[in-house]
């Protein structure tokens, strides 16, 4: 009798009685999860050096999350956005190296993704231009980051800052982007890439696929001094924001000062007891349990000890990316050559959609 059996990356092939040959599942193989091929998701983060731990859990770890969904996928440094409003050339260029460094150190990975630097691809601009020119002023005039920005500007905000959504527009729709990853704030934005992609193509013919939002499950991290507010860069109390490559002290002194109340218990209360329960979801994000499973482990816990014990757990979550963020900084040369291979990918799909617009609105 013939007993042998060939062993196959993914079954196992077995010769039974009678030289036949019987294909087996292998009860040790695990077929990979299928991957959307059909769809392409398209995100943008502006360069702001290090991300905050806002960010991270916000948006970095779904970016990483989408690149085992999805076949086609583009994060892009979106250094056009960033000169908006006034930037410190030198400070900028550290910036975009210190976002690309971060990024890749939280797990975006070149080979299953393009990361890429914005301002590197002609087309941006030019698509910017042509849809500007489809698109009414009072659809800018009522977009959250002019309102927000220009009052802040004093009414003086440029005319880049005014047309910052249409710029936005133009990063997902020259890709033909399906699907776009959106925090709340970011969600009337996306509205208006798709009321630009409908006016386009009621214009000139069926060109863009209206893009989707994928909305993030994970709740927004406030600031630590203000649980009222989101987590912010721009915050001025320095203790308010942890960032990813603050040392393990730094983390402990910016969570014992972190605002809670005068109750010493640990419970979740967004309305009426706002700082601990961003303990609690900071904790309950970065440790992967639930809210409810936060909780009951931390019975006991008056909010001081509490406190250290969310410390404990961010310091656990984000050393091997600080660690990962300097080391990568130190090799700017392999920076440099992800952002410019990652450019090359991105300009193979943005040229001949560019070429079909060029067509469409009759420049060719």
């Amino acid at each position: 009798k013939l007993t042998k059996s060939l062993k196959a990356c993914h079954f196992c092939w077995n010769f039974k009685g009678g030289g036949k040959l019987v294909l087996l599942s292998c009860a040790k193989f695990t077929p990979p999860p299928k991957k959307n091929i059909t769809a392409r998701v398209f995100s943008g983060i502006q360069p702001t050096g290090i991300p905050h731990l806002g960010n991270y859990l916000g948006a970095i770890e779904s970016w990483v999350s989408l690149q085992e969904e999805y076949s086609s996928v583009l994060y892009s440094i979106v250094d056009l956005h960033s000169i908006t409003v006034p930037q410190n050339p030198a400070e900028l260029q550290k910036n975009i190296m210190d976002m690309a460094a971060s990024l890749l150190a939280c797990g975006i990975d070149p080979n299953r993704s393009i990361l890429f630097q914005q301002s590197q691809l002609d087309e941006e601009h030019k698509m910017s231009m042509i849809l500007a020119a489809n698109l009414a002023m009072f659809q800018c005039q009522h977009c959250y980051t002019w309102q927000m920005k220009s009052g802040s500007l004093k009414n003086e905000g440029s005319v880049g800052l005014f047309t910052y959504p249409v710029l936005q527009s133009a990063d997902i729709l020259l890709y033909k982007s399906t699907h776009v990853p959106v925090g709340e704030d970011q969600v009337q934005h996306l509205e208006l890439a798709q009321d630009t992609a409908r006016i386009f193509n009621r214009n000139y013919g069926d060109c863009f696929p209206i893009p989707k939002a994928i909305l993030s499950c994970t709740k927004k991290v406030k600031s630590l001094r203000d649980p009222t507010a989101k987590m912010s860069k721009s915050d001025p109390q320095i203790i308010a924001t942890v960032n990813l490559t603050d040392s393990p002290d730094e983390i402990v002194l910016k969570f014992r000062k972190a605002v809670t109340d005068f109750t010493s218990e640990v419970t979740y209360d967004p309305e009426g007891r706002p700082g601990v329960s961003n303990m609690v979801s900071i904790h309950a994000a970065v440790t992967g349990m639930s809210v409810e499973e936060v909780v009951s482990q931390s019975m006991g816990l008056d909010t001081a000890h509490y406190k250290l014990a969310v410390a404990e757990a961010v310091i656990q979550k984000l050393a091997p990316v600080r660690a990962e963020i300097e080391r990568l900084r130190t090799d700017q040369g392999y920076l440099k050559d992800v952002l410019k291979r990652g450019t090359e990918k991105a300009k193979e799909l943005a040229t001949p959609v560019y070429q079909e617009i060029r067509r469409l609105v009759g420049f060719s």
